[in-house]
């Protein structure tokens, strides 16, 4: 009777070591609070302030216990989303992984329109200010940098006060339809040069089409500069 009960208390022993040894949800919402303070410290050093809210964590969940440190990463991008989803996984001899739901709101400095733009405007230092906005409120990104910008065109109409991102400007046109464009043929350290006529509107980088008004041929070029056009040979 007594090593019955011996045996009995001995598993009972064992069987209360194992659960305490199981990963608990305590544990991943630690690991998962200490990885996002440290992201927020990280990114205050920038110039950034965050603030973050984890998200609920069943209590009753239990996972293998980890012979390794939890690993804690984000498996979106913070910067294009306030609520990006957090991976902790266990990369131990019972390896695991699982998900955990997150608030995370990144202010800082952005370029905000100080008047509103037109449709084609070129873009001024004059016509920018900066602000502090929640910079991943939105997925199209910002723009932080005023001489990036400098020269572009708006492609549709901005509001006073909102937000400049990327999608909101382009490159303008080097050659516009009509433009008489120098067009340069080159082969290595060999090159012959003509004029043309450019047959549409294009940036640098684009190709377009060009007339060679010597031979009134058409041909593909592409724009290297404002008024200059390249054809391989």
């Amino acid at each position: 009777m007594r090593t019955k009960l011996l045996v009995s208390l001995l598993f009972m022993s064992a069987l209360a070591s194992s659960v305490l040894a199981e990963t608990t949800a305590n544990e991943i919402r630690t690991a998962t609070t200490s990885f996002l303070d440290a992201f927020a410290r990280t990114q205050a050093k920038e110039g950034y302030q965050v603030t973050f809210e984890t998200g609920r964590i069943d209590s009753r969940i239990s996972l293998a216990p980890c012979s390794a440190p939890l690993a804690v990463e984000f498996s979106g991008d913070p910067w294009k989303s306030e609520h990006p989803s957090v991976q902790v996984a266990c990369s131990g001899e019972r390896p695991w992984r699982m998900f955990v739901t997150a608030t995370v709101s990144i202010s800082g400095p952005a370029l905000v329109a100080a008047r509103p733009f037109g449709r084609g405007e070129r873009i001024t230092k004059g016509m920018l200010e900066a602000r502090s906005v929640v910079v991943n409120a939105s997925r199209r990104g910002i723009v932080t940098d005023a001489a990036l910008i400098e020269g572009m065109v708006v492609r549709r109409p901005v509001n006073a006060g909102s937000v400049l991102t990327p999608d909101l400007l382009e490159a303008p046109d080097a050659v516009a339809r009509g433009d008489h464009v120098i067009i340069s043929a080159r082969s290595g350290s060999f090159s012959v040069r003509s004029r043309g006529k450019a047959l549409a509107n294009a940036s640098v980088g684009e190709q377009v089409l060009v007339e060679n008004l010597a031979s009134s041929r058409t041909v593909k070029a592409n724009v290297i500069a404002p008024g200059h056009v390249e054809v391989p040979m």
